[in-house]
């Protein structure tokens, strides 16, 4: 599974999202918007759920998507990845 393909399955998640387009590296621009979406970034301050509501909203998403269960499962597994570093 190439990171171009990990990148357009996860937009494919977030019709209304912005992510950065162009040459930017994949790689970076999933990781940037996973940990966004972790932290809550999108929400106002006062309405920002913690990472571990976060993290099972964005795993129900991933669930109930219609991605092949091998990207889902790599996109499970980097949510956790970007889980584990944040605080």
């Amino acid at each position: 599974m190439n990171s171009k393909d990990l990148l357009q399955s996860y937009r494919s998640l977030w019709k209304n999202r912005a992510l950065a387009t162009g040459e930017e590296n994949p790689d970076i621009v999933l990781m940037i918007a996973i940990e966004k979406e972790l932290r809550d970034e999108n929400a106002h301050p006062r309405v920002r759920k913690d990472k571990q509501k976060k993290l099972i909203a964005a795993i129900k998403r991933i669930n109930d998507s219609s991605l092949s269960s091998d990207m889902k499962v790599a996109l499970i597994d980097i949510h956790f990845k970007i889980f584990d570093t944040i605080d």
